[in-house]
């Protein structure tokens, strides 16, 4: 209760020597106290709430959208289907182009509580220069690359105030801008499709000061994600080297504590139905489907979509200034690999304790 209102009902119940103001300031102080209305729960549920918004829209937002047009098409009001998919016929190149940025979206609210629900911190280590382009590598990928939707494709932790006058690029599964809505919903964060075209395009057409957020692990790195795990899919994954070399983009290592805590997921060995049926989507589709969980919408001792509330902290290390070779040998792109990783490496082993880890763990580079 604001303390102007407690001292005048203070005042009026003693100067009128009733129990007028002191039944009415007792009733107040009584509403205030209820548990719904204390103002740190509140908080707490709406972070939850902004978490469990990006989470549905993640996994179910395409679909649901797709099927409500099509029910569209069967109704009186078939003209917004027609009209609707006439737009995403013309529109549909614009993912490849860096798609449709929107800082009002980059800068909701709903996306603070998104970060303050972890929490989930940026670190930036080294500066990067305006006049060159940047391939990002982020590891690890976890169940949905959580900290790597809020720090680069919100302003949530501020990251065009740390790099100023950088463009991130989030890039994410091609498929995803096939949807209906919601490649609306992703262009406008700054999200791209994973492409060979769409890389192209933002390193060679776009000017300099673009950064590319590649999840190099991918959804192989998905299906080991689990608490505890400091493990990275890289070893034989090269094509974003490459990239960088046509380019001359430099390479920045980023490694994100924590991902990994915020979802428990059942692990199919190796050889089980389980995984071959992973192996199988993952192939054809382009996306391995993982059994996790998290934890209730109400509370923490449930299970549920929500994530634990775990610290998520991104740290983007130094970057490797990368020649540009329009046609790079195997020899190069080897070379560059083993400085990316012993990077990764270098930067894991530097940051480690600061964020809850012993001096003895060690990156798992697979």
């Amino acid at each position: 209760i604001p303390w102007w209102l407690v001292s005048y009902l203070k005042e009026k119940g003693s100067c009128r020597n009733m129990g007028t103001g002191s039944s009415i300031l007792s009733a107040l102080q009584d509403l205030f106290s209820i548990t719904w209305l204390n103002r740190s729960k509140v908080e707490k549920q709406l972070q939850v709430i902004s978490v469990l918004q990006w989470v549905l829209s993640f996994l179910v937002l395409g679909v649901a959208c797709s099927a409500i047009l099509m029910y569209t098409f069967c109704t009186d009001c078939w003209l917004i289907a027609v009209l609707y998919f006439t737009w995403l016929a013309f529109d549909w190149n614009t993912p490849k182009k860096g798609g449709r940025r929107s800082q009002w979206v980059r800068n909701w609210a709903v996306w603070r509580y998104f970060r303050d629900y972890f929490p989930i911190q940026l670190v930036k280590t080294h500066n990067l220069l305006t006049t060159r382009n940047y391939i990002f590598g982020y590891h690890p990928h976890g169940i949905m690359g959580l900290g790597a939707f809020c720090n680069f494709s919100t302003e949530a932790t501020e990251v065009s105030k740390k790099f100023p006058g950088i463009r991130p690029y989030l890039a994410t599964l091609a498929g995803n801008f096939r949807m209906p809505v919601l490649r609306e919903y992703l262009m406008s964060g700054g999200i791209c499709p994973v492409n060979r075209d769409t890389i192209d395009y933002l390193l060679s057409k776009n000017g300099s000061g673009n950064a590319i957020i590649i999840v190099v692990g991918g959804a192989a790195e998905s299906l080991s994600s689990m608490p505890g795990k400091n493990a990275v899919t890289l070893r034989n994954r090269k094509g974003f080297v490459k990239l960088a070399l046509r380019h001359g983009a430099d390479l920045v290592p980023t490694y994100s504590f924590g991902e990994n805590e915020v979802y428990k997921q059942v692990i199919f060995e190796e050889g089980s139905w389980g995984r071959w049926v992973q192996k199988k989507f993952q192939k054809y589709i382009g996306f391995a489907p993982c059994i996790f969980h998290g934890r209730g919408l109400f509370s923490s001792d449930t299970w549920g979509l929500v994530p634990y509330s775990k610290p998520i902290t991104t740290v983007v290390g130094e970057p490797i200034t990368i020649p540009k070779l329009e046609h790079p040998t195997q020899q190069d792109i080897d070379l560059y690999h083993t400085m990316y990783m012993e990077a990764l490496v270098n930067l894991f082993n530097k940051h480690k304790t600061k964020f809850g880890l012993p001096e003895t763990e060690v990156l798992e580079v697979n």
